[in-house]
C-alpha cells in the first residue's frame, strides 16, 4: 500500500457511499485508476465490506452492555461452541478474547433491561461459564469505526 491507497482508505472509512469520481479527485487520480485501487483493496481484504452505520437509539437498541466472561474451560471444543452460540445471538456486536483476568469481553446491544435479561438467561443456559459480569454504558462519549492511518 502506498500513500494514495492510504488516502483512499481514509476517505472510504468516513463515507463508503462517496462516488469514485469524488474519491479520485480528492487523491489526484482519474476515475479508472482510482476504481482499480479500490477493487484491489477489496479483493485483498483490506476493505472487508461497505456498510451503513445506524443510530442504535433510532432503531430501538438503546442499551449497550459490556459483558466480561470468565470460563474454566479453555479447550478448542469449548471455544468453537462458544463462538457458534454468539454468532447466533444478534445482540452480540463484538467479541474479544482477552489477556488477563477476564477471558472474553462482549459488546451487546439490547432495547431494554428485559432484552438484556433474556440475552443473559440464554447465554448462561447454553454454555458453562465461571463468571459473567455486566457493565451498562450510561453514555457513548466517542464512537468511530475509522482506524487511524499514517499520512
Amino acid at each position: 500500500m502506498d500513500s494514495t491507497d492510504l488516502k483512499i482508505l481514509a476517505i472510504v472509512q468516513e463515507d463508503a457511499s462517496m462516488a469514485v469520481a469524488e474519491i479520485a479527485a480528492r487523491v489526484n487520480l482519474s476515475q479508472t485508476p482510482c476504481w482499480r485501487r479500490i477493487q484491489r483493496l477489496e479483493a485483498s481484504g483490506v476493505i472487508r465490506r461497505r456498510v451503513a452505520l445506524l443510530d442504535p437509539a433510532k432503531v430501538g437498541m438503546d442499551i449497550s452492555v459490556f459483558v466480561a466472561i470468565e470460563t474454566n474451560d479453555h479447550s478448542s471444543e469449548w471455544l468453537a461452541r462458544f463462538a457458534d452460540l454468539l454468532s447466533r445471538m444478534p445482540e452480540v456486536m463484538e467479541v474479544h478474547r482477552m489477556a488477563g483476568d477476564v477471558d472474553y469481553i462482549l459488546r451487546v446491544s439490547v432495547p431494554d433491561m428485559a432484552g438484556y435479561d433474556e440475552f443473559y438467561r440464554k447465554l448462561i443456559q447454553e454454555i458453562p461459564l465461571k463468571n459473567v459480569t455486566s457493565r451498562f454504558a450510561m453514555e457513548r462519549v466517542k464512537f468511530t469505526t475509522a482506524y487511524p492511518l499514517p499520512e
